[in-house]
């Protein structure tokens, strides 16, 4: 029978992540609804309920803002998250955009 070798690489010791700073965070960026003349108040209550999931009166929270404030900021998600939202606004026909947090 063949002679069993130990091998000729041991494992070594793995330093800890945690003593590193975290420099690699991805930065948030915002979801952001702007005011439009064309969709009616219910309408985008209904959009942000379907896109969000979220119960009336948040909903209808964010609508008063876009309507009153121009603008309201929906969420704060990383690139591809917020990239989806603004694509999933945009299918609705309300005009959205993300940018980075400042």
């Amino acid at each position: 029978m063949p002679e069993i070798l130990e091998p000729p690489v041991r494992p070594g010791v793995v330093p800890i992540l945690e003593d590193q700073p975290k420099r690699t965070r991805e930065p948030g960026y915002l979801v952001i609804c702007w005011n439009d003349p064309v969709n009616l108040m219910p309408y985008v209550t209904h959009v942000f309920q379907a896109v969000f999931g979220w119960d009336r009166p948040r909903a209808e929270k964010h609508m008063k803002e876009v309507h009153e404030n121009g603008k309201s900021v929906l969420a704060k998600e990383g690139f591809e998250k917020a990239e989806f939202y603004v694509h999933e606004l945009q299918k609705y026909s309300l005009q959205a955009t993300m940018e980075p947090e400042a």
